[in-house]
């Protein structure tokens, strides 16, 4: 005999069932919890604060969202806060760091066009304006040979120069500066360079790029030279945004040391020859990277940039025909040689 109250059974059943329909016989539909919903959605269970904001959200008026909307919009659509303006003293010290990190990248950094002595180192570089070092490095082992002081070169005759020197381009303008600073050479001076700038200027063909040149590796005098690639990338480094070499080489003679010109004038036109090329810079593998206010404005993949690199750093011959011993990459070809 069971000792179960059938009274009880029958009312538990009824509270169950009552349970499931409201009371009413109507089925309730089951609640969704917060942590459930979110499951459901995929992502994370939804915090208490998500769940009271969803709330909010959803009882504010029409109105009120668009107003809401309106003003994020308003917000997103304002002017930007230009960024702080760097101040001379940190440009100064972020220009010395650049020289310093260029140190140790280039620390071969020299001349890259073949000379024996200061007149050598005249001449070439006379015949390097709108072309490379390495076709005035071809060419002037034949030049040399034909005219070895300024007297030779002054009694040259001009047809048989110019064919001579015709592989550098603009060969009847460069005959007429090598024939007068040469005359100018043997008959102001001793058939000697001299060995300062207001000397050199006066010079037929030579300008204070040229000037400095010579002083700087000839004679040992600190110089800026300031060539078509030392330009661009003091004006990407915003060092200065000065157009005229002079006007650019009195600011960066205010920012470095006068010892440092030389040796400073070599890094950076390496740096622009090899990496920060004028037309498609290898930003992507470039050392000095976080110095530069301008990275960005050029290859910017470190794959596609090291395809860039040129001379050693891409493991090509570099300018010269006889470069320094402690040149890491390979002597340039001479003439028709490659």
């Amino acid at each position: 005999m069971s000792s179960s109250t059938p009274g009880k059974s029958s009312t538990a059943h009824q509270t169950a069932a009552s349970g499931a329909t409201g009371g009413t016989g109507k089925t309730v539909p089951e609640r969704t919890t917060a942590t459930e919903a979110g499951a459901k959605a995929g992502g994370r269970p939804a915090t208490k604060s998500a769940t009271k904001a969803a709330a909010k959200s959803a009882t504010k008026s029409a109105p009120a969202r668009k107003a809401s909307a309106t003003a994020a919009a308003a917000k997103a659509a304002a002017p930007r806060k230009a960024p702080k303006a760097e101040s001379h003293l940190a440009m100064v010290r972020r220009a010395r760091r650049i020289n310093r990190e260029l140190a140790e990248v280039y620390p071969y950094a020299h001349p890259e066009l073949d000379f024996r002595n200061p007149f050598e180192l005249l001449v070439a570089t006379v015949l390097s304006a709108q072309t490379t070092d390495l076709r005035v490095n071809q060419t002037t082992p034949a030049l040399f040979a034909a005219y070895p002081t300024p007297e030779d070169m002054a009694a040259a005759v001009p047809e048989e120069m110019e064919e001579i020197i015709r592989p550098t381009g603009f060969f009847r303008a460069k005959t007429k500066s090598l024939l007068g600073l040469s005359a100018a050479l043997r008959d102001e001076f001793g058939g000697e360079v001299p060995g300062r700038l207001e000397d050199l200027v006066k010079l037929p063909g030579v300008g204070r790029k040229t000037a400095n040149v010579v002083l700087g590796n000839a004679f040992g005098v600190p110089g800026i030279t300031v060539d078509t690639h030392f330009g661009r990338l003091v004006r990407r480094w915003k060092w200065t945004d000065e157009e005229d070499p002079v006007k650019v080489e009195a600011v960066v003679a205010g920012i470095f040391p006068k010892s440092e010109w030389t040796m400073l004038s070599h890094r950076v036109v390496f740096h622009g020859r090899r990496i920060c090329h004028a037309r498609k810079p290898a930003c992507g593998a470039c050392p000095i990277a976080p110095l530069c206010p301008s990275y960005g404005e050029g290859e910017t993949d470190p794959d596609k940039a090291r395809k860039l690199l040129k001379y050693e750093m891409g493991g090509r011959p570099g300018q010269r025909l006889s470069p320094p011993a402690d040149y890491p990459g390979k002597p340039a070809p001479a003439m028709g040689e490659g």
